[in-house]
């Protein structure tokens, strides 16, 4: 059963005629995307500090938890927000990188990669990878553990870190655990979920369509595995992960695939499916319940794996 709360706030965005996002211009849809965010989202935690950084292609915010020192070395999480490659940014996500960083103790790092379809496939998992990079490299000057940085990220924030394990599988120090919020992980994909859930619950199939073909410019785009990590030829000796996915969702049934071939290749993998949960559902802790437990959930991940 669809959760009641989430159900009152499909109606009511129905009842107020709230345009989908790919009804509009791409830059008109970003700033659809930040003003809608801020209606469902809590108000902000107070962090000890809220800094950005200027990387290459853009800007990396850190997070650190209030009442620890500022030179005390800390546990970090690399995160990438959704916003299907197209939309979203660092502000979009302030909130929720506040509640992970109070919640975990870790220190957090939001990446504002670059977007489509100004910047296509590969560009933002190129920037994901720099991000991750930067922050294991820049670690003593950072006060963060290099051996205990995680990445994470929602939907195709989620692709992204999941891309980003694939990536540094082989190098010397690859993240030490992955969490995956309902992420994308096969373009153009045809399962049960995107077919029972593509449409009528906030992230539709056709909405999808839309990200995707801004993103990936050429059909064989679509079967590289730092897009489709699904298709990776293997995934095997990667980081413990947890995969979070909500019952109602297009993406559902690929995270649940995602979550299994990571287990049948012997990493250690955590799945949990918000079943009356709609897809976005972890960043509207204003109007949705669950969301906060959602965020619990992977706090404590996060303190599990990088103590």
């Amino acid at each position: 059963m669809l959760d009641p709360q989430a159900q009152a706030l499909l109606q009511l965005m129905k009842d107020r005629g709230v345009p989908e996002l790919n009804a509009l211009p791409v830059l008109q849809a970003r700033d659809f995307y930040l003003v809608r965010k801020a209606l469902t989202q809590p108000d902000p935690l107070p962090t000890s500090v809220c800094k950005d950084h200027r990387l290459p292609f853009g800007a990396v915010r850190e997070y650190r938890p209030l009442g620890v020192a500022a030179h005390h070395v800390l546990p970090a999480l690399t995160y990438y927000h959704g916003g299907g490659w197209v939309i979203g940014n660092i502000e979009t996500h302030d909130v929720l990188c506040r509640q992970l960083c109070d919640a975990s103790g870790c220190a957090v790092f939001s990446v504002d990669y670059r977007l489509a379809p100004e910047h296509p496939f590969p560009a933002a998992y190129d920037d994901a990878l720099l991000a991750f990079q930067w922050v294991v490299d820049n670690a003593a000057r950072l006060h963060i553990d290099p051996f205990r940085v995680a990445v994470g990220g929602d939907s195709a924030g989620g692709n992204l870190a999941a891309a980003v394990c694939l990536g540094t599988r082989d190098s010397s120090q690859p993240p030490a655990f992955q969490l995956l919020i309902y992420p994308a992980t096969l373009m153009y994909p045809d399962t049960p979920s995107y077919h029972a859930n593509g449409q009528g619950y906030l992230l539709t199939a056709a909405a999808m369509h839309w990200f995707m073909d801004h993103y990936l410019p050429t059909a064989t785009d679509r079967h590289d595995w730092r897009a489709s990590p699904l298709k990776a030829p293997s995934h095997a000796r990667l980081p413990p992960a947890l995969v979070l996915t909500a019952g109602f969702d297009p993406l559902r049934d690929e995270g649940l695939l995602y979550a299994d071939a990571m287990a049948a290749a012997g990493v250690a993998t955590e799945y949990i499916c918000f079943e009356r949960q709609i897809h976005g559902f972890i960043t509207m802790g204003r109007v949705l319940r669950e969301s906060h437990a959602a965020v619990g959930v992977c706090a404590e991940a996060l303190k599990r794996y990088l103590k």
